[in-house]
Protein backbone atom coordinates (compact mmCIF):
# COMPACT_ATOMS: atom_id res chain seq x y z
CA UNK A 1 0.00 0.00 0.00
CA UNK A 2 1.29 3.61 -1.04
CA UNK A 3 0.54 4.97 2.54
CA UNK A 4 2.39 2.41 4.40
CA UNK A 5 5.68 3.11 2.10
CA UNK A 6 5.25 6.83 2.24
CA UNK A 7 4.80 6.48 6.36
CA UNK A 8 7.99 4.21 6.42
CA UNK A 9 9.89 6.73 4.27
CA UNK A 10 8.69 9.38 7.05
CA UNK A 11 9.69 7.41 10.07
CA UNK A 12 13.41 6.60 8.55
CA UNK A 13 13.34 10.10 7.48
CA UNK A 14 16.90 12.16 8.94
CA UNK A 15 14.77 14.69 10.60
CA UNK A 16 13.58 12.25 12.84
CA UNK A 17 17.06 12.13 14.92
CA UNK A 18 15.27 15.78 16.21
CA UNK A 19 12.84 17.04 18.77
CA UNK A 20 9.84 15.02 16.70
CA UNK A 21 12.16 11.87 17.06
CA UNK A 22 12.46 11.76 20.65
CA UNK A 23 8.91 12.86 21.08
CA UNK A 24 8.19 10.07 19.42
CA UNK A 25 10.43 7.26 20.77
CA UNK A 26 9.23 8.85 24.43
CA UNK A 27 5.90 8.20 23.35
CA UNK A 28 6.53 5.03 22.51
CA UNK A 29 8.42 3.80 25.32
CA UNK A 30 5.24 5.53 27.45
CA UNK A 31 2.78 3.37 25.91
CA UNK A 32 5.10 0.21 26.32
CA UNK A 33 5.56 0.96 30.15
CA UNK A 34 1.95 1.47 30.75
CA UNK A 35 0.77 -1.67 28.65
CA UNK A 36 3.73 -3.81 31.08
CA UNK A 37 2.71 -2.23 33.88
CA UNK A 38 -0.94 -3.02 33.98
CA UNK A 39 -0.87 -6.51 32.52
CA UNK A 40 1.90 -7.53 35.45
CA UNK A 41 -0.77 -5.53 37.73
CA UNK A 42 -3.98 -7.13 36.44
CA UNK A 43 -2.47 -10.30 36.81
CA UNK A 44 -1.37 -9.90 40.50
CA UNK A 45 -4.74 -8.78 41.21
CA UNK A 46 -6.36 -11.85 39.51
CA UNK A 47 -4.06 -14.10 41.42
CA UNK A 48 -5.01 -12.74 44.47
CA UNK A 49 -8.54 -12.99 43.70
CA UNK A 50 -7.95 -16.47 42.33
CA UNK A 51 -6.25 -17.30 46.14
CA UNK A 52 -9.12 -15.81 47.48
CA UNK A 53 -11.54 -18.35 46.22
CA UNK A 54 -9.41 -21.35 46.02
CA UNK A 55 -7.45 -20.96 49.07
CA UNK A 56 -8.96 -18.63 51.60
CA UNK A 57 -12.74 -19.58 51.00
CA UNK A 58 -12.09 -23.01 50.70
CA UNK A 59 -10.76 -23.42 54.35
CA UNK A 60 -12.75 -20.78 55.79
CA UNK A 61 -16.58 -21.10 57.04
CA UNK A 62 -18.95 -19.85 53.87
CA UNK A 63 -21.60 -19.89 56.74
CA UNK A 64 -21.70 -20.70 60.01
CA UNK A 65 -24.05 -20.78 62.98
CA UNK A 66 -22.82 -20.12 66.04
CA UNK A 67 -24.73 -20.41 69.38
CA UNK A 68 -24.45 -17.79 71.96
CA UNK A 69 -25.89 -19.32 74.96
CA UNK A 70 -26.71 -23.34 75.18
CA UNK A 71 -25.08 -25.54 72.62
CA UNK A 72 -26.78 -27.19 69.97
CA UNK A 73 -28.42 -30.39 70.25
CA UNK A 74 -28.68 -33.39 68.32
CA UNK A 75 -26.44 -31.67 65.65
CA UNK A 76 -26.72 -34.72 63.16
CA UNK A 77 -30.34 -34.05 62.51
CA UNK A 78 -29.94 -30.18 62.52
CA UNK A 79 -26.46 -31.05 59.69
CA UNK A 80 -29.73 -33.19 58.19
CA UNK A 81 -31.57 -30.54 58.18
CA UNK A 82 -29.34 -27.92 56.77
CA UNK A 83 -28.44 -29.83 53.70
CA UNK A 84 -31.95 -29.79 52.75
CA UNK A 85 -31.94 -26.47 52.11
CA UNK A 86 -31.46 -24.94 49.04
CA UNK A 87 -28.06 -23.59 48.30
CA UNK A 88 -26.44 -25.64 50.76
CA UNK A 89 -23.67 -28.45 49.51
CA UNK A 90 -22.69 -30.10 52.71
CA UNK A 91 -23.14 -28.77 56.60
CA UNK A 92 -20.93 -29.99 59.33
CA UNK A 93 -20.22 -29.74 63.37
CA UNK A 94 -17.71 -27.96 65.25
CA UNK A 95 -16.70 -26.48 68.10
CA UNK A 96 -14.86 -23.28 68.09
CA UNK A 97 -12.29 -22.08 71.02
CA UNK A 98 -9.21 -20.43 72.26
CA UNK A 99 -6.68 -22.23 74.03
CA UNK A 100 -2.92 -22.52 74.73
CA UNK A 101 -0.83 -24.80 73.20
CA UNK A 102 2.07 -25.85 75.42
CA UNK A 103 5.49 -27.94 74.40
CA UNK A 104 8.46 -27.88 76.77
CA UNK A 105 7.63 -24.66 78.54
CA UNK A 106 5.98 -22.55 75.75
CA UNK A 107 2.83 -21.58 75.25
CA UNK A 108 1.23 -20.05 71.87
CA UNK A 109 -2.29 -18.76 71.53
CA UNK A 110 -4.60 -20.71 68.91
CA UNK A 111 -8.06 -20.74 67.74
CA UNK A 112 -8.67 -24.43 68.49
CA UNK A 113 -11.48 -25.99 66.23
CA UNK A 114 -12.97 -29.21 66.95
CA UNK A 115 -14.35 -31.01 63.99
CA UNK A 116 -15.27 -34.51 62.89
CA UNK A 117 -12.19 -36.14 60.82
CA UNK A 118 -14.44 -38.04 58.40
CA UNK A 119 -16.78 -35.36 57.41
CA UNK A 120 -15.42 -32.13 57.74
CA UNK A 121 -13.08 -32.25 53.81
CA UNK A 122 -17.08 -31.75 53.37
CA UNK A 123 -17.16 -28.24 53.62
CA UNK A 124 -13.17 -27.53 53.98
CA UNK A 125 -10.53 -28.40 51.68
CA UNK A 126 -7.60 -27.74 54.40
CA UNK A 127 -6.71 -31.54 54.18
CA UNK A 128 -5.12 -30.28 50.68
CA UNK A 129 -3.00 -28.22 53.09
CA UNK A 130 -1.71 -30.52 55.58
CA UNK A 131 1.31 -31.93 55.77
CA UNK A 132 1.25 -35.51 57.55
CA UNK A 133 -1.24 -38.07 58.23
CA UNK A 134 -4.84 -37.88 56.02
CA UNK A 135 -7.28 -35.38 57.89
CA UNK A 136 -10.07 -39.12 57.59
CA UNK A 137 -6.97 -40.81 59.35
CA UNK A 138 -6.52 -38.89 62.99
CA UNK A 139 -7.70 -40.21 65.35
CA UNK A 140 -8.84 -38.45 68.78
CA UNK A 141 -5.46 -38.11 70.28
CA UNK A 142 -4.22 -36.62 67.22
CA UNK A 143 -3.48 -32.52 66.74
CA UNK A 144 -3.18 -30.40 63.66
CA UNK A 145 -1.17 -27.41 64.13
CA UNK A 146 -0.37 -23.84 61.83
CA UNK A 147 2.79 -24.49 60.01
CA UNK A 148 4.54 -21.44 62.49
CA UNK A 149 3.11 -22.53 65.48
CA UNK A 150 4.79 -25.42 65.22
CA UNK A 151 7.62 -23.79 63.92
CA UNK A 152 7.46 -21.29 66.84
CA UNK A 153 7.45 -23.93 69.66
CA UNK A 154 9.90 -26.10 67.72
CA UNK A 155 7.29 -28.97 67.24
CA UNK A 156 7.69 -31.55 64.90
CA UNK A 157 5.43 -34.91 63.48
CA UNK A 158 4.70 -36.76 66.36
CA UNK A 159 5.30 -34.91 69.56
CA UNK A 160 3.70 -34.92 72.28
CA UNK A 161 1.76 -31.17 73.41
CA UNK A 162 -0.68 -30.17 75.93
CA UNK A 163 -3.21 -27.75 74.99
CA UNK A 164 -4.69 -25.57 77.52
CA UNK A 165 -8.46 -24.85 77.78
CA UNK A 166 -10.40 -22.72 79.46
CA UNK A 167 -13.01 -24.88 81.86
CA UNK A 168 -16.59 -23.34 81.42
CA UNK A 169 -18.05 -25.25 84.55
CA UNK A 170 -16.03 -23.75 86.78
CA UNK A 171 -16.97 -21.25 89.14
CA UNK A 172 -14.44 -19.20 89.30
CA UNK A 173 -12.64 -17.18 85.81
CA UNK A 174 -9.23 -17.93 87.45
CA UNK A 175 -9.84 -21.06 87.95
CA UNK A 176 -7.19 -23.82 86.66
CA UNK A 177 -7.57 -24.65 82.60
CA UNK A 178 -8.18 -27.83 81.42
CA UNK A 179 -5.03 -29.93 79.95
CA UNK A 180 -5.65 -31.83 76.83
CA UNK A 181 -2.44 -34.05 75.72
CA UNK A 182 -2.49 -34.27 71.74
CA UNK A 183 0.11 -36.05 69.28
CA UNK A 184 0.97 -33.77 66.44
CA UNK A 185 0.06 -35.68 63.46
CA UNK A 186 0.12 -32.72 60.45
CA UNK A 187 1.18 -29.43 59.37
CA UNK A 188 -1.26 -26.68 57.98
CA UNK A 189 0.93 -24.68 55.42
CA UNK A 190 -1.35 -22.35 53.53
CA UNK A 191 1.11 -19.54 53.29
CA UNK A 192 -0.67 -17.41 55.15
CA UNK A 193 -2.20 -16.14 58.95
CA UNK A 194 -4.14 -18.75 58.45
CA UNK A 195 -0.71 -21.19 59.61
CA UNK A 196 -0.07 -19.12 62.68
CA UNK A 197 -3.47 -19.27 64.38
CA UNK A 198 -5.43 -22.70 63.61
CA UNK A 199 -5.39 -25.67 65.36
CA UNK A 200 -7.57 -28.70 64.48
CA UNK A 201 -8.90 -31.43 66.78
CA UNK A 202 -11.32 -34.23 67.13
CA UNK A 203 -14.67 -32.61 68.36
CA UNK A 204 -15.44 -35.42 70.75
CA UNK A 205 -12.34 -34.62 72.56
CA UNK A 206 -13.54 -30.69 72.87
CA UNK A 207 -16.87 -32.23 73.66
CA UNK A 208 -15.80 -33.58 77.11
CA UNK A 209 -13.45 -31.22 77.50
CA UNK A 210 -16.52 -28.62 77.90
CA UNK A 211 -18.80 -31.04 79.22
CA UNK A 212 -21.18 -31.65 76.27
CA UNK A 213 -22.82 -34.25 75.63
CA UNK A 214 -21.77 -36.41 72.15
CA UNK A 215 -24.92 -35.27 70.21
CA UNK A 216 -24.16 -31.26 71.25
CA UNK A 217 -22.23 -28.68 69.53
CA UNK A 218 -21.22 -24.75 69.89
CA UNK A 219 -21.53 -24.19 66.35
CA UNK A 220 -22.22 -25.57 62.93
CA UNK A 221 -20.59 -24.77 59.22
CA UNK A 222 -21.88 -25.26 55.66
CA UNK A 223 -20.24 -24.89 52.36
CA UNK A 224 -22.85 -23.48 49.59
CA UNK A 225 -22.76 -24.00 46.16
CA UNK A 226 -23.00 -19.81 45.02
CA UNK A 227 -20.08 -17.69 47.55
CA UNK A 228 -20.87 -14.75 46.09
CA UNK A 229 -24.92 -15.93 47.84
CA UNK A 230 -23.35 -17.00 50.90
CA UNK A 231 -24.99 -14.31 53.26
CA UNK A 232 -28.33 -14.97 51.22
CA UNK A 233 -28.10 -18.25 51.64
CA UNK A 234 -27.44 -18.49 55.24
CA UNK A 235 -30.11 -16.06 56.29
CA UNK A 236 -32.48 -18.17 54.66
CA UNK A 237 -31.26 -21.81 55.83
CA UNK A 238 -30.97 -20.75 59.29
CA UNK A 239 -34.59 -19.98 59.44
CA UNK A 240 -34.84 -23.66 59.45
CA UNK A 241 -32.94 -24.39 62.47
CA UNK A 242 -34.92 -24.02 65.65
CA UNK A 243 -32.41 -22.95 67.87
CA UNK A 244 -30.88 -19.50 68.43
CA UNK A 245 -27.81 -18.86 66.90
CA UNK A 246 -25.46 -16.36 65.44
CA UNK A 247 -25.90 -16.47 61.13
CA UNK A 248 -22.21 -15.29 60.05
CA UNK A 249 -20.84 -15.39 56.14
CA UNK A 250 -17.10 -15.25 54.98
CA UNK A 251 -18.81 -11.85 53.81
CA UNK A 252 -18.66 -10.76 57.68
CA UNK A 253 -15.24 -11.92 58.01
CA UNK A 254 -13.54 -11.46 54.47
CA UNK A 255 -15.88 -9.53 52.42
CA UNK A 256 -13.96 -6.52 52.68
CA UNK A 257 -10.59 -8.40 51.40
CA UNK A 258 -12.26 -8.94 48.20
CA UNK A 259 -14.07 -5.41 47.90
CA UNK A 260 -10.40 -4.12 48.38
CA UNK A 261 -9.23 -6.25 45.45
CA UNK A 262 -11.67 -5.33 42.99
CA UNK A 263 -11.19 -1.52 44.41
CA UNK A 264 -7.60 -1.89 43.02
CA UNK A 265 -8.71 -3.30 40.28
CA UNK A 266 -10.69 -0.36 38.91
CA UNK A 267 -8.00 2.25 40.35
CA UNK A 268 -5.00 0.25 38.10
CA UNK A 269 -7.38 0.11 35.08
CA UNK A 270 -8.23 3.86 35.81
CA UNK A 271 -4.44 5.33 36.74
CA UNK A 272 -2.22 3.14 33.85
CA UNK A 273 -5.17 4.07 31.41
CA UNK A 274 -4.55 7.44 32.62
CA UNK A 275 -0.63 7.21 31.51
CA UNK A 276 -1.42 5.48 27.93
CA UNK A 277 -3.73 8.23 27.40
CA UNK A 278 -0.63 10.67 28.42
CA UNK A 279 1.92 8.84 26.21
CA UNK A 280 -0.69 9.54 23.42
CA UNK A 281 -1.23 12.69 23.71
CA UNK A 282 2.73 12.80 23.14
CA UNK A 283 1.98 11.07 20.49
CA UNK A 284 -0.53 13.81 19.09
CA UNK A 285 2.25 16.48 19.80
CA UNK A 286 4.89 14.86 17.39
CA UNK A 287 2.60 14.05 14.77
CA UNK A 288 1.68 17.79 14.56
CA UNK A 289 5.11 19.17 14.74
CA UNK A 290 5.80 16.41 12.12
CA UNK A 291 2.99 17.87 9.47
CA UNK A 292 4.17 21.38 10.43
CA UNK A 293 7.85 20.08 9.11
CA UNK A 294 6.40 18.19 6.45
CA UNK A 295 4.29 20.48 5.01
CA UNK A 296 6.42 20.65 1.72
CA UNK A 297 6.90 17.05 1.02
CA UNK A 298 2.66 16.84 1.53
CA UNK A 299 2.54 19.45 -0.97
CA UNK A 300 4.42 17.72 -3.58
CA UNK A 301 2.70 14.73 -3.27
CA UNK A 302 -0.47 16.77 -3.72
CA UNK A 303 0.48 17.98 -6.97
CA UNK A 304 1.32 14.73 -7.65
CA UNK A 305 -1.72 13.30 -7.66
CA UNK A 306 -1.90 12.01 -4.32
CA UNK A 307 -5.30 11.58 -2.76
CA UNK A 308 -6.45 13.00 0.62
CA UNK A 309 -7.04 9.49 1.78
CA UNK A 310 -3.46 8.37 0.93
CA UNK A 311 -2.48 11.74 2.89
CA UNK A 312 -4.68 10.90 5.80
CA UNK A 313 -3.52 7.34 5.85
CA UNK A 314 -0.48 7.91 5.69
CA UNK A 315 0.09 10.16 8.75
CA UNK A 316 -2.70 7.70 10.90
CA UNK A 317 -0.62 4.89 9.96
CA UNK A 318 2.63 6.49 11.38
CA UNK A 319 0.98 7.75 14.30
CA UNK A 320 -0.53 3.92 15.23
CA UNK A 321 2.59 2.24 14.75
CA UNK A 322 4.47 4.75 17.26
CA UNK A 323 1.35 3.02 19.85
CA UNK A 324 1.69 -0.26 17.95
CA UNK A 325 5.60 -0.91 18.83
CA UNK A 326 5.37 0.15 22.25
CA UNK A 327 2.52 -2.16 23.05
CA UNK A 328 3.83 -4.95 21.75
CA UNK A 329 6.70 -4.98 23.32
CA UNK A 330 4.79 -3.92 26.51
CA UNK A 331 2.73 -6.66 26.27
CA UNK A 332 5.94 -9.20 25.50
CA UNK A 333 7.38 -7.49 29.00
CA UNK A 334 4.39 -7.70 30.75
CA UNK A 335 3.31 -11.26 30.05
CA UNK A 336 6.71 -12.89 30.73
CA UNK A 337 7.06 -10.45 33.92
CA UNK A 338 3.66 -11.97 34.82
CA UNK A 339 4.40 -15.57 34.13
CA UNK A 340 7.74 -15.40 36.70
CA UNK A 341 6.37 -12.76 39.28
CA UNK A 342 6.16 -15.33 41.83
CA UNK A 343 9.79 -16.83 41.78
CA UNK A 344 11.12 -13.19 41.31
CA UNK A 345 9.46 -11.93 44.18
CA UNK A 346 10.16 -15.35 45.86
CA UNK A 347 13.71 -14.88 45.07
CA UNK A 348 13.58 -11.10 46.17
CA UNK A 349 12.51 -12.03 49.73
CA UNK A 350 14.92 -14.81 49.92
CA UNK A 351 17.68 -12.30 49.45
CA UNK A 352 16.47 -9.23 51.43
CA UNK A 353 15.06 -11.33 54.27
CA UNK A 354 11.96 -9.31 54.67
CA UNK A 355 8.53 -10.23 53.54
CA UNK A 356 6.33 -7.12 53.11
CA UNK A 357 3.20 -9.33 52.80
CA UNK A 358 3.73 -11.33 55.98
CA UNK A 359 1.23 -11.05 58.52
CA UNK A 360 -0.84 -8.43 55.74
CA UNK A 361 -2.31 -10.62 53.47
CA UNK A 362 -4.15 -13.62 53.71
CA UNK A 363 -1.36 -15.29 51.70
CA UNK A 364 2.65 -14.41 52.19
CA UNK A 365 3.70 -14.81 48.60
CA UNK A 366 2.56 -13.27 45.35
CA UNK A 367 0.29 -15.03 43.32
CA UNK A 368 -0.48 -13.96 38.97
CA UNK A 369 -2.71 -15.31 37.05
CA UNK A 370 -2.01 -14.23 33.23
CA UNK A 371 -5.84 -14.04 31.73
CA UNK A 372 -6.05 -13.65 28.21
CA UNK A 373 -8.69 -11.56 28.28
CA UNK A 374 -7.15 -8.53 29.96
CA UNK A 375 -3.94 -8.65 27.42
CA UNK A 376 -6.57 -8.35 24.32
CA UNK A 377 -8.45 -5.79 26.13
CA UNK A 378 -5.18 -3.88 26.88
CA UNK A 379 -4.33 -4.06 23.39
CA UNK A 380 -7.36 -3.48 22.05
CA UNK A 381 -7.89 -0.05 23.86
CA UNK A 382 -4.43 0.91 23.74
CA UNK A 383 -5.19 1.37 20.01
CA UNK A 384 -8.45 2.75 20.26
CA UNK A 385 -6.64 5.36 22.44
CA UNK A 386 -4.01 5.82 19.85
CA UNK A 387 -6.61 5.65 16.51
CA UNK A 388 -8.00 8.61 18.20
CA UNK A 389 -4.54 10.49 19.39
CA UNK A 390 -3.80 10.24 15.18
CA UNK A 391 -7.34 11.65 13.68
CA UNK A 392 -6.20 15.22 14.38
CA UNK A 393 -2.86 15.63 13.13
CA UNK A 394 -3.77 12.96 10.00
CA UNK A 395 -6.69 15.69 9.57
CA UNK A 396 -4.39 18.41 9.87
CA UNK A 397 -2.09 16.79 7.14
CA UNK A 398 -4.91 16.88 4.42
CA UNK A 399 -5.77 20.61 4.89
CA UNK A 400 -1.94 21.32 3.66
CA UNK A 401 -2.75 23.71 0.65
CA UNK A 402 0.40 22.88 -1.72
CA UNK A 403 -0.43 26.26 -3.53
CA UNK A 404 0.56 28.11 0.17
CA UNK A 405 3.24 26.15 0.71
CA UNK A 406 5.16 25.90 -2.86
CA UNK A 407 4.16 29.47 -3.84
CA UNK A 408 5.77 30.98 -0.91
Amino acid sequence: MLSVFISNRLRASKHQAGLIGFLSKSSTLGVMLGVAVLIVALSVINGFEQQLKTRLLSVVPHVAYQAPYDPISSWPDKVSLLEAQPGIVAAAPEISVTAMVQFRGELKAAQVKGVDFLTHHKVSDVGQFINGAALASLSDDDIVLGRHIAAELGLERGDKLTLLVANPQADSPLAAPKRLNFVLAGVIDMGGPIDRTLALVSVNRLQQAMGLAQDQVTGLRAKVDDVFAAHQIAMSAGRALPDLVYVNSWFRTQGSLYQDIQMVRTIVYLVVFLIIAVASFNIVSSMVMEVKEKQADIAILKTMGAKDSTIFTTFAIQGVSYALIGALVGLFIGILLALNISDLFRAWVEMDGDNPLQGVYFIEFLPSQLMWFDVVAVLSITLVIAVLSCLYPAWQAVKVDPARVLGG
